[in-house]
């Protein structure tokens, strides 16, 4: 019989101090789903496939669901709810999403906004294969593809500016 073993993290989750403790095993998509109620960060493949988990990580984009809670311990973690503004203006990288249409079902869009908003931090002109490679850890059984490249492209400084 194995016995659980824990440990405690303490990281910043979107710009709030926090500390819990987790066993050893968990996933940071178990942590900041079950601990801190972000739904945002879907549980879809849970083998990083699809990329409905993306956070970032010290502004790098991860897949949640294979990142292990205990690594994420001294980390900053942003997530979906953390990208908007204080007072629930949307960002420029969901401003983008809305005023293409990039938003379908919205399973798969919280891990696209997560990695757009990485890509548009970095304030590289991207061209149109590196944004799909980047892109490419994410799946979309919508289809909706070209519209979620144009408002990356919009947040990469290759497309008409957002509103």
């Amino acid at each position: 019989m194995s016995r659980r073993q824990w440990a405690v993290v303490r990281c910043v989750i979107n710009g709030n101090a926090r500390e819990t403790v987790v066993d050893v095993r968990a996933s940071l998509a178990d942590m900041l789903r079950s601990e801190y109620r972000l739904t945002s960060v879907k549980k879809g493949c849970e083998v990083g496939e699809c990329g409905a988990c993306t956070v970032l990580i010290n502004g790098e984009s991860f897949n949640a669901c294979i990142y292990l809670a205990v690594w994420a311990d001294g980390k900053e973690i942003r997530t979906l709810e953390g990208v908007s503004k204080p007072d629930g203006e949307l960002s420029v990288v969901q401003r983008a999403f809305v005023e293409e249409g990039a938003i379908q079902c919205g399973f798969c869009t919280p891990g696209f906004v997560m990695t757009a908003e990485e890509i548009a931090a970095h304030g590289k002109g991207y061209r149109d294969e590196e944004l799909r490679k980047l892109l490419s850890g994410h799946l979309c059984r919508c289809t909706g593809y070209e519209n979620i490249l144009k408002a990356v492209k919009r947040v990469a400084g290759i497309g008409p500016e957002v509103k």
